[in-house]
């Protein structure tokens, strides 16, 4: 046990610099960890990883944003439903509809209320009715589209407004789907943040048996140069750049495999998260491709990287530290 503890620290020359390092040539690899720790398949694998976790990443971007998308718009709308509506009004002149739309147009908090013709009502069931939706026998009500400003109106009056004006009308907020579309977001956000944590933890289960072959196959080197003074935190360090070396190289190749995926699938998705005034206001094809992803994406994937980094060198450095422990 002395012995042990002598060994922890390096002996110094008589000019108090550390013999290793005066004597050690620059690139000099005394562990052989070039032949140990394999540049092969440790890059391979980490980038490997590192491509799913810029999947995962891609997907965890893309569900809030087009859940912010869509919510906001689903947040701005009212469909309001008005059966028999070429009859007179109850109060007011004109039809039911008539009377309804100018109500909408005339209440604080509406931006805009337009009636749907026939046309846009029969495209809008034909893909429940099928194409014989001209022919119904049963009257159809007429269906109002309702954009708010943000502040809205005041459901409760509104509500009494309409059921004077016209009896039966039907005022349908989006607040259910707006629901349903937040718990979806967050349903996917959860599976993409349980896939980054399965990935972390594959990579560091990756990089701790890289150490441990390594150490098995330079175990003589290892314990004549513990021997020899090397302390556990000397050996450790040379293992963990080793392996943050590998790490970091293996997934920027792995971030850089994905990146055409993402930008393939930002340009599908684009339609659905883009204004479409502001996609055609794009000349140029390439930056309107770069534009489709998300600017948080273009964060996230250069710290793909850093992250396998610091993976690799933790991972590393508490792998030899530990086997260094139970060296007789």
């Amino acid at each position: 046990m002395a012995a042990r503890h002598r060994h922890k620290d390096r002996p110094k020359d008589r000019h108090g610099g550390e013999p290793s390092r005066r004597l050690r040539p620059a690139g000099f690899d005394e562990l052989g960890l070039r032949r140990a720790v394999s540049d092969r398949m440790l890059p391979f694998l980490v980038g490997a990883m590192a491509f799913l976790a810029a999947l995962a990443l891609g997907g965890w971007v893309a569900a809030a944003g087009l859940a912010r998308h869509w919510q906001l718009g689903a947040a701005a709308a009212m469909t309001v439903q008005v059966p028999r509506p070429s009859e007179p009004a109850a109060q007011g002149g004109g039809t039911r509809v008539e009377r309804v739309v100018t109500l909408l147009n005339s209440t604080p908090g509406i931006a805009e209320a337009q009636a749907l013709t026939e046309d846009q009502l029969g495209d809008l069931l034909r893909p429940w009715l099928g194409a014989g939706v001209e022919r119904l026998a049963i009257p159809l009500p007429a269906v109002i589209q309702v954009h708010l400003t943000e502040d809205g109106p005041d459901m409760t009056a509104l509500d009494r407004r309409l059921a004077a004006a016209a009896p039966g009308t039907l005022t349908e907020a989006h607040g259910v789907w707006i629901a349903r579309l937040s718990a979806l977001a967050r349903s996917l956000q959860a599976c993409a943040g349980v896939a980054l944590l399965v990935v972390a933890a594959v990579a560091v289960a990756v990089v701790a048996v890289a150490t441990r072959s390594g150490l098995a196959a330079r175990r003589d080197a290892i314990e004549i140069v513990h021997g020899l003074g090397a302390t556990d935190g000397f050996i450790a360090a040379r293992f963990a750049a080793r392996a943050t070396m590998l790490a970091t190289l293996g997934a920027a190749a792995g971030a850089l495999a994905a990146l055409p995926v993402l930008l393939g699938l930002a340009q599908l998705s684009a339609p659905f998260g883009i204004p479409a005034d502001a996609a055609a206001g794009a000349d140029d094809a390439a930056a309107n491709l770069l534009a489709a992803l998300p600017p948080g994406l273009w964060v996230a994937l250069p710290l793909l990287p850093l992250s396998a980094g610091a993976i690799g060198f933790l991972a590393a450095q508490a792998t030899v530290r530990r086997w260094l422990r139970r060296l007789p």
